[in-house]
């Protein structure tokens, strides 16, 4: 498979999540500068700020309204962008806001880093908190299960939540101590997540049984994941500089990126893998 890197507008931004926009386009959020960026199919940028440098952008996705939304875990806000570039912030309180993706019931919902809850935000700024249960638990990101649930990896507390739309949560223990969960995605009937501090990707079905696979390089920090459509998962390894994949079967294949510290991870509108690095690009494998 060909590897191609994209230098970002600015290089010291921190590119840190990346999605597929609703207008064929790749956008991503740039950690380090409060902004998020627009790269279209072919290559042209646009950098456009959603709040004062120090805000912190961290994930993205593609609303139920046809806009990107984001957390901005400094600034205690998430922003709603246009694919015209229109921005809009939503305070939410002192709770960090981490993860974000469209629910089933066609809200936003966010994990609280400093909360402990999952907060669901409708497009008309309407906040409602739901608390895990698990103090200090760190949640992390968020994924929209095939069950119509929401799926959270709980990154101190070694576990996986689940929290229906109506506010009933479980929490399902991992197997492995330490495993700390952060990235996590929903495909093929199941959850796949990375285990930053178990050098592990697991999987989970929706009633909760799970099977950890132990990457060969164990201490390559495996961060953000994405499902294929095959029953595999695409996944970044953050320390070691890498993009993974491991299929249904548990096989393993490594590809070496360009400049360092992969952090998001997404299928683009050209079928490809694209990664952000916080070096300061994107990285395309296809």
């Amino acid at each position: 498979m060909d590897i191609t890197e994209f230098a970002v507008t600015d290089p010291d931004s921190g590119p840190y999540d990346v999605t597929t926009g609703p207008d064929g386009a790749l956008w991503f959020t740039m950690a380090r500068v409060g902004a998020v960026g627009r790269m279209s199919a072919s290559g042209q940028q646009v950098t456009i700020a959603v709040g004062e440098t120090s805000a912190q952008p961290t994930s993205i996705t593609t609303g139920p309204d046809g806009a990107l939304w984001c957390t901005l875990g400094r600034a205690n806000a998430i922003a709603r962008v246009t694919t015209d570039g229109v921005v809009t912030r939503f305070p939410v309180g002192d709770v960090m806001p981490y993860g974000i993706t469209e629910g089933p019931d066609g809200a936003l919902w966010f994990s609280a880093m400093r909360a402990d809850a999952l907060m669901r935000l409708t497009a008309d700024g309407a906040l409602t908190t739901l608390p895990l249960g698990t103090s200090g638990a760190m949640p992390a990101y968020v994924a929209a299960g095939p069950d119509g649930a929401l799926w959270c990896p709980l990154n101190q507390a070694d576990a996986v939540a689940r929290v229906t739309v109506d506010g009933d949560v479980t929490v399902h223990p991992l197997p492995t101590a330490g495993a700390a969960p952060v990235g996590i995605a929903a495909g093929a009937g199941q959850l796949w997540f990375a285990e930053i501090g178990a050098g592990a990707v697991g999987r989970m079905t929706v009633d909760g049984a799970v099977t950890e696979f132990a990457l060969p390089d164990r201490d390559a920090r495996p961060h953000a994941v994405a499902a294929d459509a095959a029953g595999g998962c695409w996944f970044t390894e953050w320390a070691a500089g890498r993009l993974g994949h491991v299929d249904s079967e548990g096989r393993f294949t490594h590809h070496d990126l360009p400049g360092g510290e992969p952090h998001g991870v997404t299928i683009g509108p050209d079928g490809a893998v694209w990664t952000a690095m916080d070096t300061g690009a994107l990285v395309r494998l296809g």
